[in-house]
């Protein structure tokens, strides 16, 4: 018998993991935070009071609830200091390899009925699972960014994850007011798989000089009434996960429909990453975006 879900380990306090630790915090379960390092962990904490205090400032939550949440959370400086956790979710960079390490290592410390999840956005569970001593509680729990706003998590069964292991999973995200899709194990899943080809086309739309950053975003905010164009998304999405996220689809599925553009190869090759960097498709460094090609 799988148990509920009551402490939630996660691995990595940049913006996804501090965003997914902020709404377990919310929903009352405790959470342990591991980064790299005790700064990183820090500032996670702080991301996460920072968002919260905009909430009470809105009228969202009390400033009750934020300090509550606030209390639940704590710093895992180690992997093992995940040791009590019902579930551990792994929010690391885009990088099988790392991810595996990271998944391989975190199995040690934990209790024989605990769950392990990944936050991955396009590699396969399968071959995450095999990366840690219990593929059959391990699963894909892909959460959207920024992650207390967007209310959809993709849910992903590798081959080997068993039914209560998806049934707790599944309960896990309902406690967190958000709704489920299940996507197969296929690379990028669903979201990314239609959005990522779309991003990457935009940027082959400015790479052939068809329009100017400029007017390929006007035309999809207003042409298509997306809330972003799709060149400013990925400069919030961050390039070098775009790049990751279209050579695991090229990788996995074979098609040159899926080739990265060269443009967008460039810009990470540049370190313009989008917004993290201050330089993507836009120069975030003055006080408004303006577009850089």
């Amino acid at each position: 018998m799988v148990q509920p879900i009551r402490t939630v380990g996660i691995i990595g306090a940049g913006q996804m993991g501090s965003g997914i630790a902020q709404v377990c915090a919310l929903a009352g379960m405790d959470v342990l935070l591991h980064d790299i390092s005790e700064e990183k962990i820090k500032a996670g904490i702080a991301t996460v009071g920072y968002h919260l205090a905009k909430q009470v400032a809105k009228q969202h939550i009390t400033q009750e609830q934020s300090a509550e949440a606030l209390a639940r959370l704590r710093p895992a400086v180690g992997l093992s200091d995940l040791a009590p956790s019902d579930l551990v979710i792994e929010t690391a960079t885009e990088d099988e390899e790392l991810k595996a390490a990271l998944l391989s290592e975190v199995s040690k410390s934990l209790r024989p009925d605990a769950i392990i999840a990944s936050n991955s956005s396009s590699i396969s569970i399968t071959r995450l699972a095999s990366a840690t001593d219990r593929p059959e509680q391990f699963i894909g729990i892909h959460f959207m960014n920024p992650v207390p706003a967007m209310q959809l998590v993709e849910l992903v069964r590798g081959i080997a994850t068993g039914e209560p292991t998806f049934e707790v999973a599944r309960d896990f995200v309902q406690r967190l007011g958000k709704t489920t899709t299940v996507a197969e194990d296929f690379p990028a899943f669903i979201v990314n798989r239609i959005l990522m080809p779309m991003i990457n086309e935009a940027i082959y739309t400015l790479y052939e000089g068809v329009g100017t950053v400029e007017a390929i975003d006007n035309a999809m905010r207003l042409g298509a009434n997306h809330p972003m164009g799709p060149l400013q998304l990925a400069d919030f999405i961050g390039l070098d996960t775009c790049l990751s996220i279209m050579q695991v689809l090229h990788d996995g599925l074979a098609d040159s429909k899926y080739r990265p553009c060269p443009l967008l190869v460039k810009y990470v090759e540049a370190g313009w990453l989008g917004r993290k960097t201050q330089r993507g498709f836009y120069d975030y460094r003055g006080e408004k975006p303006v577009p850089t090609r």
